[in-house]
């Protein structure tokens, strides 16, 4: 019996000093806000009065901490997908602002579309696609939830609204620990519902791909 809703979750804020865009580095984990943060994401799933069954998450260290209010809630142990993971980027460790203004890197911005500075959008669509399928698919019952990472929820919200996957990384409504809910019917995923439990206007958002 397939699922009744499936949760993408980003992650809380990272500890992230030197504010590089971090990509899938490791040592990358949650600060204690973002752990709060964390906390709050999964009791707002909790507060939606609807069972999770499911609980899964990219191999990162933030979504993996990020997952654990949700094991504890739930009472569930969380599975790695390696297909909701970060896309992987030319510019990870580097400080965005400082790495833009050095004319070798322009070469990379050649093809905004692809992107030329790391994993193609249609590719991480896909794997966001086929993770989903599988776990709406395999649920027993209830609801899944998966925590990932900014771009891969994004461009999932903008291949299910039908709308170009070329975009402006800034103009992104994926907020830390934002919860996009889907549901899939007959005529394939829709998204029914965007939420986000916790403000976050002053924490710091510098390192998404």
């Amino acid at each position: 019996m397939p699922a009744d809703r499936l949760h993408l979750v980003r992650h809380g804020e990272v500890d992230n000093p030197r504010r590089v865009l971090y990509g899938r580095l490791p040592g990358y984990v949650l600060s204690d806000e973002g752990h709060r943060m964390a906390g709050a994401a999964a009791l707002h799933v909790k507060t939606l009065g609807r069972p999770v069954s499911s609980l899964i998450c990219s191999p990162l260290e933030r979504t993996r901490q990020s997952a654990q209010p949700f094991a504890e809630i739930f009472g569930l142990e969380p599975v790695i997908d390696e297909r909701v993971i970060e896309p992987t980027n030319i510019f990870e460790g580097r400080r965005m602002r400082r790495a833009l203004a050095n004319p070798w890197n322009w070469q990379y911005l050649a093809r905004p579309s692809v992107p030329s500075w790391g994993e193609p959008y249609a590719a991480i669509v896909a794997r966001m696609r086929d993770a989903m399928d599988e776990a709406w698919d395999a649920a027993p019952r209830g609801d899944v939830v998966i925590v990932s990472h900014q771009a891969p929820i994004w461009l999932t919200h903008l291949a299910v609204a039908g709308e170009p996957l070329r975009h402006d990384p800034r103009s992104r409504r994926c907020a830390l620990s934002s919860v996009t809910s889907f549901e899939r019917g007959q005529d394939g995923w829709v998204e029914v519902e965007y939420a986000e439990p916790v403000p976050t206007s002053g924490a710091v958002d510098v390192g998404a791909v």
